[in-house]
């Protein structure tokens, strides 16, 4: 146990969770001091509530002087381990966590954890709504990388509860006590390779949400994918497979019924049948299958499980209904970050009617099979942000015609205005930008509330 009060700590990142981790830690008797590379006129939260709490501010420049009598660094998910200032840490051996390790410290209620390169905001959501909906927990948290600092829902839950939490590859990075009572590993495609280096590096920063399990824990893991499948291998809890294509003698499945069921320790268990899933799509087949392996694992049981599934219409900025415009359906794909989880937008929409807006912050990973899809499915692509030139090349590569792309800048307001234009009644205009947002925006909630206001502006 930490005694807070001999603690100097620097807390690295003024973001949602950085905040919270440096007001924890002061409320909690810590010396604390955040740091930002930001000028204060740059960073985008009030910082007022710190101030007050005597939280030491040191904004723009960080040098090793921040270092001096610093006892422990939580740092934001955003601070990449390689940054100078971390790596001076490290070598002066001052420790470094993230705060989802923080959080963990604090927690007296066991945690459940989803991760995975996509699905983990629809997958967290509904495993929360599963654990409001047994009787079993007197509360029930839902933090981390789903937009609420995990040490905030740690401590507002304490004990006799359970706590849900979405957990990014940038968060385990700095995460080596981290044990979750359950984890869930939804699928591993290349993402973030150039934060981590190499694909198999962020395979092995994944795993790190099960390497401290013991028997007595879970993990849940994708059957269907080869990546997550052989993680078995390495895990000393007990692994729960689930799958959308195969029948699992013990797991979570789909049935040649299409009923999803959960074969566990001798039970099995019809649970919903996917005809009766709001949420559309095989990626949410699979999202429902591991909420529903973790809920049941916890205790939930399978009648609570399909009551929720049942009344479950998905998370904002996941393929997200805004608006029917002159016969035209908006849909904001925002979260869509990466190829994997656009593909899977575009293929919720087969017949070339798809009006795609792409583009953002490019993460630089292969194109090919994202717009053979494009060609196959859209009939219209306009490009925003810093990919644009990259797509276009790739669009034209695999022979999406010249005529039918345009580009709008660094204009969200112009690509929809583009969009509308171009699509004709009975298409669909999509959000689904197969990239990060900062080259135009804080974060993907942002681009998709601007997407949104601008379609509900629209006369």
């Amino acid at each position: 146990m930490i005694d807070w009060t001999t603690q100097n700590v620097l807390v690295v990142g003024a973001g949602i969770s950085g905040i919270a981790a440096a007001k924890n830690t002061r409320n909690l008797g810590a010396n604390v001091t955040l740091s930002d590379s930001k000028l204060g006129s740059e960073i985008n939260y009030d910082l007022d509530e710190l101030k007050a709490l005597g939280v030491n501010l040191a904004l723009g420049n960080q040098d090793d002087s921040l270092l001096e009598g610093v006892t422990l660094i939580i740092v934001s998910p955003a601070v990449p381990l390689k940054a100078p200032l971390i790596q001076s840490a490290t070598e002066k051996n001052i420790k470094v966590i993230s705060e989802i390790e923080f959080a963990y410290s604090l927690a007296k209620s066991p945690m459940l954890a989803v991760t995975g390169t996509n699905g983990k905001t629809t997958t967290t959501t509904l495993l929360g709504e599963m654990m409001k909906k047994s009787s079993k927990f007197a509360k029930v948290g839902v933090g981390g990388n789903i937009g609420v600092p995990l040490s905030d829902e740690a401590l507002r839950v304490g004990e006799g509860g359970i706590i849900v939490a979405e957990i990014s590859s940038y968060q385990l990075e700095a995460s080596n006590e981290f044990r979750p009572h359950a984890a869930a590993i939804l699928n591993v495609t290349p993402d973030h390779v150039v934060r981590h280096g190499s694909l198999d590096v962020y395979r092995r920063t994944k795993e790190k949400i099960f390497a401290r399990q013991g028997a007595e824990d879970f993990v849940v893991l994708n059957y269907d994918d080869p990546a997550t499948r052989e993680m078995a291998d390495r895990a000393h809890s007990a692994v729960c497979f689930f799958s959308r294509k195969e029948a699992l003698d013990e797991g979570a499945f789909l049935d040649e019924d299409g009923n999803l069921v959960i074969s566990w320790r001798g039970e099995k268990k019809a649970i919903i049948n996917k005809s009766e899933l709001l949420i559309k799509g095989d990626h949410n087949i699979e999202n429902a299958l591991a909420a529903s392996a973790m809920a049941y694992l916890a205790g939930a049981s399978v009648e609570e499980i399909s009551s929720v599934l049942r009344d479950f219409k998905g998370v904002e900025h996941r393929i997200e209904p805004v608006r029917m415009v002159d016969g035209v359906m908006y849909y904001n794909d925002s979260k869509a970050t990466n190829t994997d989880s656009a593909i899977k937008a575009l293929e919720s929409f087969p017949g070339n009617k798809i009006v795609l807006i792409a583009g953002g912050d490019d993460k630089m990973t292969d194109l090919t099979n994202f717009m053979k899809l494009v060609k196959k499915n859209c009939a219209k692509l306009i490009l925003v942000g810093d990919a644009a030139a990259r797509f276009k090349e790739a669009a034209l590569a695999n022979e999406f015609p010249a005529q039918n792309i345009r580009e709008a800048g660094y204009s969200m307001e112009k690509a929809v205005a583009i969009a509308r234009s171009l699509a004709k009644p009975g298409q669909v205009v999509l959000l689904s930008p197969a990239c990060a947002s900062f080259d135009m925006f804080t974060d993907f909630e942002e681009r998709g509330k601007v997407f949104k206001n601008i379609v509900n502006g629209m006369n």
